[in-house]
């Protein structure tokens, strides 16, 4: 669901690379590269960079499927891990399923390939909030109540009577805010466990007011924190990468010693997620002046309208700066 986020992130770190002087290849995981010829050339005779932008709604991901040139139930592409093993590190700007679930790092590890960003069972424990709250909130971070729901469509009318609105009703593990909405009715309540039902399970979340904001983490340090505000509705799929639906400052106009219970809440996540080299923190800073985490994600998106970027470019990192420095902390990893 986040193909066309992660095409977009891919192509402007892979010129970013480029302008770095890497011999950088963008390869799609799932189209992979339907070629018999020497793959080697590639890194010799870099092919062009197609840029994506972001369109408003997620991928139709039956025509993407059916776009596919080579037929397989694999979902990596013909000689995606044959041009990963000629590459001395492989820089990941896969977001969602596949990708920060850390079943690409797992086979990477066992090929010993190099790759940025955390290992698989970070991951894999961040990509499920359920257990990413059970871990942080365990270690004093307040988090808005919730409860794992593991439903079928007899049991919809019964947790709609059961769970007090408006509340967040999110996939267990996805991104980009897919699948997520804010029902404040039974109605609506009801439409967003139907539109999950093929999932069969969702994260009932509290709903808390407040400001939303994010705090990046580079190389086991906090970024400064950015405050988005949709110009409408939520920070949903839609507001998150069509450029101007959002209102994005960064530092957040906060009081210092806010700012720095952000920074260390962010860095409890991280660290005990067991993440690595960078992360992106989500929060909500609410009335009274308590923080809540909502939930952190592994590969942060690096797309013209990202987050992570504009934080790190807030503290003098330009985005191919940034791109360099995650690359470094992955050569640095395996080295270990």
């Amino acid at each position: 669901m986040e193909r066309d986020v992660s095409l977009s992130s891919g192509a402007l770190i892979c010129k970013a690379l480029r302008a770095k002087g890497h011999a950088a290849v963008l390869v799609d995981l799932y189209m992979g590269l339907d070629t018999d010829g020497d793959l080697g050339a590639l890194f010799t005779d870099l092919p062009p960079i197609p840029m994506t932008k972001v369109p408003k709604g997620a991928p139709d991901l039956a025509k993407v499927r059916a776009s596919r040139p080579w037929k397989s139930p694999s979902l990596i592409g013909r000689n995606v891990l044959e041009i990963c093993r000629l590459a001395d590190v492989v820089f990941l700007g896969l977001h969602g399923t596949c990708g920060e679930d850390g079943k690409i790092q797992a086979v990477l590890d066992l090929l010993g390939v190099p790759y940025t960003g955390s290992g698989c069972l970070g991951s894999a424990l961040a990509m499920d909030k359920h257990l990413t709250k059970q871990i942080v909130s365990a270690e004093g971070v307040h988090t808005p109540a919730w409860k794992y729901v593991k439903y079928t469509v007899s049991d919809i009318d019964d947790i709609v009577t059961g769970t007090p609105l408006p509340c967040v009703v999110k996939p267990l593990d996805s991104g980009s805010s897919v699948g997520v909405s804010i029902p404040e009715t039974p109605e609506a309540l009801k439409a967003a466990l139907l539109e999950n039902l093929h999932r069969g399970e969702v994260l009932i979340e509290e709903y808390i007011k407040g400001r939303e904001i994010d705090v990046g983490v580079l190389d086991d340090r906090a970024l400064p924190s950015i405050e988005i505000t949709p110009k409408r509705g939520f920070y949903d799929y839609e507001n998150k990468y069509q450029p101007g639906a959002t209102v994005e400052v960064t530092p957040a106009p906060l009081d210092p010693a806010v700012e720095r219970k952000l920074g260390e809440a962010a860095l409890i996540a991280h660290r005990k997620l067991g993440l690595r080299a960078y992360s992106r923190a989500d929060f909500i800073l609410d009335e009274k002046g308590t923080i809540w985490f909502l939930e952190i994600n592994t590969l942060p998106g690096m797309t013209p309208t990202s987050l992570l970027p504009q934080e790190a470019a807030a503290v003098g990192i330009s985005y191919e700066d940034l791109c360099q420095r995650i690359v470094d902390l992955a050569v640095k990893e395996s080295t270990k």
